[in-house]
């Protein structure tokens, strides 16, 4: 009896572990489309970091997003089961301060270049002297990192959520826990990897193979314009990601997007690019206009504060 038991109870293991193998594959290729720009928003935080400090900072990254998950796996699927309507609300929060965050980066380099570039030259003078203070600079990357990355994570975990919303708890959390482990290892051993191009670069140009050489000198070249490219790319990120998520949660704004992406262009293959580029457009549109709002709004606020002290 005991040995059928166990027999009974391997194999409802192995039944509930391709179950929740296929829900994952399924998961996964949903939460694919943030995953691009969870991708690009983390390798940004790291740049102006020492070269020597890149992994640690990684790292510390990589830990607070796993503690990130901790938290929002349960809360996910709690407010789920009672309280379904805050899961909206809660997005929509953190879809704002993507945007909000984004048009603010883009007012402080546009608006405030003497400052940026005065801030700029400042660090690199603390550098050369050894009086900076780069645990500081490092925490603040990091604090910012993380919060960046929260958003980001429960917009993946409730996608992921909502494809195994109809399945057992177990198999909700064991989705969830999949999603969640094979994030953080993915995108964050692809951040360390792409922060550490130039270092590979170094390395192959001091072999003794010509073509190791001519590969060195190109990752040496690329590597900066990657980061760059990552950096530009992760704030629009903010505004692809945050004005996403606005748009699905206000009905009218989503629909008029819809609607302008279903036109017809009557020219074979230029309808299934538009169908997929106009939304995308829109809403990093959409988000930058919000973004740009709560800026004024906040800057705002804070000068009518700063004029009554």
């Amino acid at each position: 009896m005991a040995g059928s038991s166990l027999l009974t109870l391997i194999d409802d293991i192995a039944t509930l572990l391709d179950d929740v193998s296929v829900m994952t594959k399924v998961a996964a290729k949903k939460t694919a489309g943030v995953l691009g720009d969870d991708l690009a928003l983390n390798a940004q935080q790291v740049t102006g970091v020492a070269a020597n400090r890149e992994l640690p900072v990684v790292w510390a990254v990589a830990k607070g997003s796993l503690i990130n998950k901790v938290i929002l796996i349960p809360a996910a699927l709690i407010i789920s089961a009672f309280l379904p309507w805050l899961v909206t609300v809660l997005l929509m929060l953190g879809g704002a301060y993507l945007c909000f965050e984004g048009a603010e980066k883009l007012a402080h380099k546009f608006l405030h270049k003497g400052e940026v570039d005065e801030e700029h030259a400042e660090r690199l003078a603390a550098l050369k002297d050894g009086s900076a203070d780069m645990k500081a600079f490092e925490g603040d990357k990091i604090k910012g990192a993380i919060r960046t990355d929260f958003i980001l994570s429960a917009e993946i975990i409730v996608i992921a959520l909502g494809t195994v919303a109809q399945a057992p708890l177990s198999q909700q959390i064991a989705v969830l826990v999949s999603i969640g482990l094979l994030i953080t290892v993915g995108v964050y051993g692809l951040v360390a990897g792409l922060v550490k191009l130039d270092d590979l670069g170094l390395y192959l140009t001091q072999q003794e193979g010509g073509l190791s050489q001519a590969i060195g000198r190109g990752l040496l070249k690329g590597a900066p314009l990657l980061m760059k490219g990552l950096s530009i790319f992760g704030t629009l990120a903010m505004f692809l990601v945050g004005g996403g998520i606005l748009a699905h949660g206000i009905p009218v704004v989503g629909h008029w997007i819809e609607g302008v992406a279903d036109i017809d262009m009557a020219i074979p293959g230029l309808d299934a690019i538009v169908h997929g580029l106009v939304p995308m457009l829109l809403n990093g549109v959409f988000g930058l206009a919000v973004g740009a709002a709560l800026v004024a709004v906040i800057t705002g606020v804070q000068r009518m504060r700063g004029a009554s002290h």
